[in-house]
């Protein structure tokens, strides 16, 4: 009789319909990001086979998010799908207010520039690109206030989204609480790796900002993957649910930013959701002028039904085992090769060190975004980078140079199957086994503002 150790576990959905992809040889691909100055996002996406560049509005959606579609009021004003939208978010998250927006960096810059005064100090655990640029437009100045741990990729703290209460004390008694209009708090940190913060630890700042009458201000765009590592890794909540989990995050923060298009599962959308009515009655006023009228900011009726089916579909626990359980697959067998990633493991994507993989190549030469392209080049997998480039400069012109220099490999949700994850494996392994021949990248163009996005290279000879 067979003995079975271990079992084998399967998504927990079927396909319904397949996009076919386009298969590329090696020279084409040469001649592609060449074409797109060695940046991956100025490659045409008919031209990639396996597209990791992100998990935002890259998802499939769901049968009955599909029929949400269809049930979708399209009506300007006092749109019945604005309602189911208000009533998902107030029910599964708790906040009160709602504000919907097309996309998350728009709920960014209408919180920003209510809350934020120049001259401001917003404090976070590690800065995001859109996030950090919208508080520096509006007068504000970013301070890191993640632990440590998380600036080192091979270290292997449980709960590196952490904030270091010592550096915000610090930052608090230097400037005094009134030059801090809040705390910006991620939940699974995207530039750490997909690192979660913990309930404890959450706990601890909710205690420290009420004494000091600071708000925090959620970015819950993976909460629910946040939660999931909270119920693998935090004592005494292994037993309790991801939607019992992620509701509990909540109710220690005073309103969030969300981008929908990651954990709800949709192609477009977000909101700004807010606790006090002062902050929400000036964010509806401000969101006709930027979005749309408040009962739809900027989304179609059928947007905010999805939404709100997919906020559910996010909360359930089988979903989140089996879309972390894919990353967690892909992490493994890049270390089965030997390849340097972050570690412990992230929730939405694999982060590969880029100075451990390139080590021959300065910070200056690019090493992340070298090894984007390289990847492309092997095998038409779209990655992207996470280091210099998107750092971007300081206000005196100087680049930022960031400990972490990543190359972010983001699964989609219910996407891609495991056979996609050994063939994104292989590749990387190949371009592993070359890697002393790899020559790093100069900048021949940059844009004003969030320079990956648009940034063009050229091969160093």
């Amino acid at each position: 009789m067979a003995i079975i150790k271990k079992r084998s576990w399967a998504e927990p959905y079927k396909m319904k319909m397949v996009e076919l992809l386009k298969m590329t040889t090696k020279p084409y691909r040469t001649k592609a990001i060449k074409e797109a100055g060695f940046n991956t996002f100025l490659l045409h996406s008919a031209d990639v086979y396996i597209d990791l560049l992100t998990d935002s509005g890259t998802n499939s959606m769901s049968d009955r998010q599909w029929s949400a579609f269809m049930t979708g009021d399209e009506a300007y004003a006092g749109s019945k799908s604005y309602y189911l939208l208000e009533e998902a978010i107030q029910k599964y998250y708790g906040y009160k207010y709602v504000v919907p927006t097309h996309q998350g960096r728009a709920a960014e810059n209408i919180l920003s520039q209510i809350l934020i005064k120049k001259g401001d100090f917003v404090p976070g655990n590690m800065y995001f690109t859109t996030t950090r640029l919208h508080q520096e437009l509006a007068g504000g100045t970013f301070v890191d206030i993640i632990i440590d741990e998380a600036h080192d990729p091979f270290n292997e703290h449980p709960f590196k989204g952490n904030v270091d209460l010592a550096k915000l004390d610090k930052l608090v008694k230097k400037h005094g609480a009134k030059k801090i209009p809040y705390v910006c708090i991620a939940t699974n940190v995207n530039m750490a790796g997909g690192q979660p913060i913990s309930m404890s630890n959450l706990k601890e700042l909710r205690a420290y900002t009420k004494k000091h009458g600071i708000r925090i201000i959620h970015d819950m765009t993976r909460v629910a993957e946040n939660a999931y590592f909270i119920q693998q890794r935090e004592k005494g909540y292994n037993k309790k649910s991801i939607r019992e989990i992620v509701r509990e995050i909540c109710s220690y923060t005073d309103g969030a930013t969300m981008s929908a298009k990651k954990d709800a599962l949709v192609n477009i959308g977000g909101f700004l959701a807010i606790n006090d009515w002062d902050v929400f009655e000036e964010a509806r006023n401000m969101v006709v002028v930027y979005e749309g009228l408040h009962t739809y900011g900027g989304l179609a009726g059928r947007d905010m039904e999805a939404i709100a089916v997919g906020i559910v579909e996010s909360l359930d626990d089988n979903h989140q085992h089996a879309r972390v359980g894919q990353v967690e697959y892909l992490g493994h067998k890049m270390m089965e090769y030997g390849i340097p990633i972050v570690k412990p493991i992230g929730g939405h994507g694999i982060f590969v060190d880029a100075k451990s993989f390139l080590p021959h190549l300065t910070q200056d030469q690019f090493p992340a975004q070298t090894l984007a392209a390289e990847i492309y080049i092997d095998s038409g997998v779209r990655t992207m980078e996470r280091g210099i480039v998107s750092a971007g400069r300081k206000a005196n012109g100087e680049n930022h140079y960031p400990k972490l220099e990543l190359v972010r490999f983001t699964l989609p949700r219910r996407v891609y199957t495991q056979a996609h994850m050994d063939v994104i494996a292989e590749s990387a392994a190949t371009v592993y086994d070359k890697r002393k021949f790899i020559k790093g990248l100069k900048m021949v163009y940059e844009p004003k503002y969030l320079r990956f996005f648009q940034a063009r290279f050229e091969r160093l000879k």
